[in-house]
């Protein structure tokens, strides 16, 4: 190709490209801070804002209905009023009193699942103790709450089974398609 040939090649690329971008950019639409998300008010002002606080449950343990799981292995919500029970505590923990599995079965709690009594960084069976990570159950498990939100949630988390919607099979997937040496 001829030197002359390929910078008229290039010039018209370039003048094409520029005429694109510049007829795009006429059409931008620009938003203020006000018009974008959720919130009326500007994110530079945070004392007449509160986020959407809805009412938490307030019925007894075993007196409440139970949400199904959003997917697979998502932590549960807590089901009851949790008044009284609060701190939690590495050494006072009143959600085991319940939810261990040796208790579970007489309450009618959810028992916490085989991947809270191991170690999984180490796979170490912690002999049905529980792991030291595991302490803090509100770190994952929020408190059902009555509320209008401000969107529709049309996510619709998969379950390989029915027993998924309430229970964990994490230690049974946990290794899944990994291939041992």
């Amino acid at each position: 190709m001829l030197p002359d040939k390929k910078i008229w090649m290039f010039t018209v690329l370039a003048v094409s490209v520029a005429s694109l971008l510049f007829i795009s950019c006429a059409q931008t639409k620009y938003y203020s801070e006000e018009e974008l998300g959720l919130r009326s008010k500007t994110l530079y002002d945070e004392g007449s804002e509160f986020p959407i606080a809805g009412e938490p449950t307030k019925k007894e343990p075993g007196g409440s209905t139970k949400f199904e799981r959003s997917f697979e292995n998502s932590p549960p919500l807590i089901s009851h009023d949790i008044t009284g029970m609060l701190p939690i505590a590495m050494t006072e923990n009143l959600c085991m009193g319940c939810h261990m599995p040796e208790e579970a079965g007489g309450s009618g709690a959810t028992p916490i699942p085989k991947s809270h009594l191991m170690d999984l960084t180490t796979g170490e069976d912690l002999e049905g103790k529980l792991d030291g990570s595991r302490y803090n159950c509100m770190q994952c498990h929020v408190i059902q709450t009555e509320l209008t939100p401000a969107v529709q949630n049309i996510f619709k988390g998969g379950f390989r089974d029915e027993k998924g919607h309430y229970r964990s099979n994490l230690m049974d997937t946990l290794n899944e398609g990994v291939a041992a040496e």
